[in-house]
C-alpha cells in the first residue's frame, strides 16, 4: 500500500509541475535555500580554513534539510496518512522543474527573434556564465546547453533521489544542487569554500546524469548514438554534465561546449561533438520533445519499480 501512495504521490506531483511549472508567486524551498546559503557564505568564506568551513557548512545544510524533512513528514504520517501524501505531493512538485526550464529556453528563442540584445538578457536567467557578448549561435547553444544539463538536475536526478529515499531525500538532493550552483565553482572565490558543494553534487549526480542520456537515446530511439555519448561525454570538465549534453549533441547533431566567462574569468571548456552548424527554434522543438519523453520514461519506471519492490527506503 505505501508504494501505492509513493507512485500517487509522484504521478500527482510531476502532473503539477507539467502544468503549472514553478509557482511564481507562492514561498518557494529552493529560494529558501539560496538564502540560507548566501547567508552562510557571506559569514564562512573569509579568513582561513576555508574549505574545512565550506564542507561543514554543505553537510550540516544537506544533512539538516534530511533529517527536518523526514521528521515533519512522520509527525504528519502519525495525525493522518493523507496529510502525508499531501505533503509528499507538494514537495515533489516544488522539488521538479521541467516546465519551467522548458518554458525559459522557448524565452530565449523568441527573444532572439527579436533582437540579440534580448536574447542575451533571457538566457542570463538560466545560465552562470557571462551572457554580455554572446553571438546569437552562443545564446542558442548556451540554451540548449542548459536545457540538456538540466534535466538532470531539475527532473530525473530528484526522481532518482526520490525512488531511493522519499521526499527527505528528493529535498536533500536540492539542497545539494543548489549548494552546488551558488558556490560550487572554481572561481577565487570560491575554489576553497565551494570545494566539498561540488564533489558532493559530482556523487549524488553520477548515476542520473548518466541514465539521463540514456533516457535521451532512448526517447529518440537511436541506440547508436550510445558509443558518442561516452566519448564526448567524458570531454566535459563536470564528470557529469557532459553525458546529458553528449546526448542532446548528438541527437542534434551539433557542437556543445568551448570557451565561456564566469563572473569574469575565462573557462576554456572541450568541445562536445564535431558538427558546427546553426542551431534553429526547430532544434529547440526536438530538444523538447526529447526532454519531455525522457521525463514520461522516468515516472513510469521508477512508478513500476516501486510497485514491484520496497522503494523508496525512506517512505
Amino acid at each position: 500500500m505505501q508504494s501505492v501512495f509513493a507512485i500517487l504521490s509522484l504521478l500527482i506531483g510531476w502532473l503539477l509541475d507539467l502544468v503549472l511549472g514553478d509557482p511564481a508567486r507562492l514561498p518557494h524551498p529552493i529560494v529558501w535555500f539560496g538564502k540560507m546559503i548566501a547567508l552562510g557564505e557571506r559569514h564562512l568564506n573569509k579568513g582561513c580554513n576555508r574549505k574545512m568551513k565550506g564542507a561543514l557548512m554543505a553537510i550540516i545544510y544537506i544533512t539538516g534539510v534530511f533529517v527536518a524533512t523526514w521528521f515533519l513528514r512522520n509527525q504528519l504520517c502519525i495525525m493522518h496518512y493523507s496529510l502525508c501524501i499531501v505533503f509528499d505531493t507538494v514537495i515533489i512538485f516544488y522539488c521538479l522543474a521541467g516546465t519551467t526550464l522548458i518554458r525559459e529556453v522557448r524565452q530565449v528563442f523568441l527573444a532572439l527573434d527579436r533582437s540579440l540584445e534580448e536574447g542575451r538578457k533571457q538566457v542570463a536567467r538560466i545560465v552562470g556564465r557571462d551572457t554580455s557578448e554572446l553571438s546569437a549561435q552562443e545564446v542558442r547553444t548556451a540554451a540548449l546547453e542548459t536545457l540538456a544539463e538540466n534535466l538532470s538536475d531539475g527532473v530525473i536526478a530528484p526522481i532518482f533521489w526520490f525512488a531511493l529515499l522519499g521526499v527527505p531525500g528528493m529535498l536533500a538532493y536540492k539542497m545539494v544542487n543548489t549548494l552546488d550552483s551558488m558556490i560550487g565553482y572554481k572561481t577565487e572565490r570560491y575554489k576553497d569554500f565551494g570545494c566539498w558543494a561540488a564533489h558532493i553534487d559530482d556523487i549524488a549526480n553520477y548515476i542520473p546524469a548518466r541514465l539521463t542520456a540514456l533516457l535521451m537515446i532512448i526517447a529518440e530511439a537511436k541506440p547508436q548514438l550510445t558509443l558518442f555519448v561516452w566519448k564526448n561525454g567524458r570531454r566535459h570538465a563536470s564528470p557529469n554534465s557532459g553525458y546529458p549534453e553528449a546526448a542532446l549533441a548528438g541527437i542534434l547533431d551539433c557542437r556543445f561546449g568551448g570557451p565561456h566567462y564566469y563572473f569574469g574569468e575565462l573557462f576554456d571548456k572541450p568541445y562536445i561533438g564535431e558538427k558546427e552548424r546553426l542551431l534553429t527554434t526547430d532544434d529547440m522543438k526536438k530538444a523538447v520533445r526529447v526532454n519531455r519523453t525522457a521525463e514520461v520514461l522516468m515516472v513510469l519506471i521508477v512508478s513500476a519499480l516501486m510497485f514491484f519492490t520496497s522503494l523508496p527506503f525512506c517512505f
